[in-house]
């Protein structure tokens, strides 16, 4: 069955019935020809997801789905994660959201670091916020999430290092440590993590994390860690980490 997320949260329909517009109207009757009688799931912001079924297309451009019955499970992973990305050059960072995004994570921050060539002004900001959303939305639905993870929107060095103290457990992926045959910290970091406690994940651009940054990090109590015997691209360190996560988490340990 096809998913379709949602603004408004399903506690608000006063009634048994589902009223979708705009996106989700054009979607189902426009691309996916669905007609009355197909079933879609519908998750809402809070991550509460139900079974719904397609009884018509009204002249006001809306399509009425009928409450079939909760979908009755959890697609999230059982930690919460993080991961903060040095802005990379081209389109990397679409590749990085998107498929994080359908490896589980919840959170994604780009940031400016100093090897980063890539930089934002405000107005760049905006419409790269916008963007992102989008390829958030498009990824959990067709991951089948019950939630579209958050983008935090351009951290500096300072921000970033204020924003980890909400967090238990951090981590850098430091290619120094890969070359040097690090291969312990992010095994033994998972192993001690338990159900809903959190992790930030830091990665450089192309070029990586300078040696001043590195510092601070690990003044902030972050732990640098290689991600095995070779060194990983800019957008492939992250989906190794996160594909990591999910064996450990929900193959591995069932989620337990």
């Amino acid at each position: 069955m096809q998913r379709y997320m949602i603004s408004k949260g399903l506690n608000e329909f006063s009634t048994a019935s589902l009223f979708l517009s705009g996106d989700h109207y054009h979607h189902m009757k426009n691309v996916m020809r669905f007609k009355p009688g197909t079933k879609v799931y519908v998750t809402d912001p809070n991550s509460y997801s139900c079974i719904g079924e397609i009884i018509e297309y009204t002249s006001e451009k809306q399509v009425i789905l009928k409450w079939v019955a909760d979908e009755g499970k959890n697609n999230e992973l059982p930690i919460d994660v993080t991961i903060a990305c040095g802005l990379p050059k081209g389109d990397k960072l679409d590749l990085i959201i998107q498929k994080s995004t359908e490896l589980g994570v919840n959170t994604i921050i780009p940031f400016s670091s100093d090897y980063s060539i890539v930089k934002w002004d405000e107005s760049k900001k905006k419409k790269k916020q916008q963007r992102f959303q989008k390829i958030t939305q498009e990824a959990a639905e067709q991951a089948h999430r019950q939630a579209v993870p958050k983008i935090e929107i351009l951290k500096t060095m300072d921000e970033l290092l204020t924003f980890s103290n909400d967090y238990q457990f951090k981590l850098v992926a430091y290619e120094e440590d890969a070359k040097a045959g690090e291969q312990g910290a992010f095994a033994k970091t998972l192993q001690q993590m338990k159900r809903g406690e959190r992790l930030l994940i830091i990665f450089g651009p192309e070029g990586g994390l300078s040696p001043a940054e590195i510092d601070k990090f690990r003044e902030k109590d972050f732990l640098t860690c290689g991600l095995g015997p070779r060194i990983l691209r800019t957008e492939t360190a992250p989906l190794y980490a996160l594909s990591a996560i999910s064996y450990q988490f929900e193959l591995l340990n069932r989620g337990d």
